[in-house]
């Protein structure tokens, strides 16, 4: 809140570093669509393990980790779980399961942020609801001793920051002044210095996170956990908050420095995504998927060359072999001759 309220009122410029981060993330948003097109076995799989790898490093990021060997079990099983750990780490996937499934139908409000928060936190007495007691942040250092390092929104006030909050995000995205991505890192950024709940908002924040890039048309953490990227570089994580969150109070804070961290995470989501995708060989079947998937996306007549738009990285020999294919087994007709010859799906 006191982040977007600052950009509300001024923001005059964006810092350089910044803004090349934007560019970059805006080219590889702008490629996306081409990649989520190539290679649906190998979507499939780096789905599975960003929602793996999210649920784990999520939680091990605030110290909450369970055996490896019963992560299958914890996420996918359905058997008693041992502890509050792998409650915690079960609820998180929960939370996970419901952004995926419902990002463009769930609201940015209150009542989300308390739903995920009740989702991970599980069968705790305060899970979904704001604190009850102040509670600031406290800094343990290598010695042992410790110190306050920041004083969040007291209790009494958490409920009237959240709502300016949540009101101050839809300003932002009714009057589309700052950038989005901007918006959003700062909205994570004000929410982290709110500290609504007694445990767990670091974990929240990053459910938000996800939440508001897939609303927002970034949708590489389906592929790509942000979770586990923010645990790799979890120093700078930490120490980008300490800088940005001095002097949040009083609207004298810094906030690029989360912001960029945010930017920086975001960009190399992007850059592992199309690592991934254009480094390794496809495997055996997956052009044939790839036009199977591409035919089925057709609500008229196609051309073998509007296949090719969709598949480009299939050649036109393998597009018009799996057609005839398709045609033997009845699933498509062809309306004419020659290159330019229309086809259509028919009805089983």
């Amino acid at each position: 809140m006191m982040t977007l309220k600052m950009f509300a009122s001024k923001l005059d410029t964006i810092p350089v570093t910044t803004s090349w981060y934007l560019a970059d993330i805006s080219e590889a948003k702008g490629r996306q669509e081409l990649y989520k097109k190539q290679s649906p076995q190998r979507l499939k799989s780096l789905k599975e393990n960003s929602l793996i790898e999210s649920a784990v490093s999520s939680n091990r990021i605030e110290g909450v980790e369970v055996d490896a060997k019963r992560i299958g079990t914890i996420l996918f099983g359905k058997s008693h779980l041992l502890d509050r750990s792998e409650e915690e780490v079960r609820g998180y996937r929960e939370a996970l399961k419901l952004i995926h499934d419902s990002a463009l139908t769930l609201p940015l409000t209150e009542d989300t942020c308390k739903k995920l928060h009740r989702l991970m936190r599980g069968d705790i007495w305060d899970a979904g609801k704001y604190k009850e007691k102040d509670g600031d942040i406290i800094e343990v250092r290598h010695d042992g001793t410790s110190s306050i390092r920041f004083r969040t929104v007291p209790a009494a006030e958490t409920a009237l920051c959240m709502n300016e909050l949540i009101d101050s995000w839809q300003e932002c995205l009714r009057d589309a002044k700052i950038p989005y991505l901007v918006a959003m890192a700062a909205f994570n950024l004000d929410f982290l210095c709110i500290h609504p709940f007694r445990d767990g908002n670091g974990r929240v924040s990053r459910l938000l996170m996800l939440l508001m890039c897939y609303q927002l048309g970034f949708e590489v953490g389906r592929f790509i956990s942000l979770e586990r990227l923010i645990e790799q570089n979890k120093e700078r994580y930490y120490e980008t908050l300490k800088l940005s969150s001095g002097g949040w109070h009083e609207g004298q804070h810094n906030p690029w420095h989360y912001i960029n961290f945010v930017c920086f995470i975001i960009k190399n989501a992007y850059e592992e995504f199309e690592g991934r995708l254009s480094g390794a060989p496809q495997p055996k079947g997956e052009k044939t998927a790839i036009i199977h998937e591409a035919v089925k996306r057709f609500n008229g007549n196609f051309s073998v060359a509007d296949l090719r738009k969709e598949c480009p990285d299939v050649g036109i020999d393998m597009i018009r072999r799996v057609l005839k294919d398709l045609q033997i087994q009845g699933a498509v007709e062809c309306l004419g001759r020659g290159r330019n010859a229309k086809w259509n799906k028919r009805e089983n």
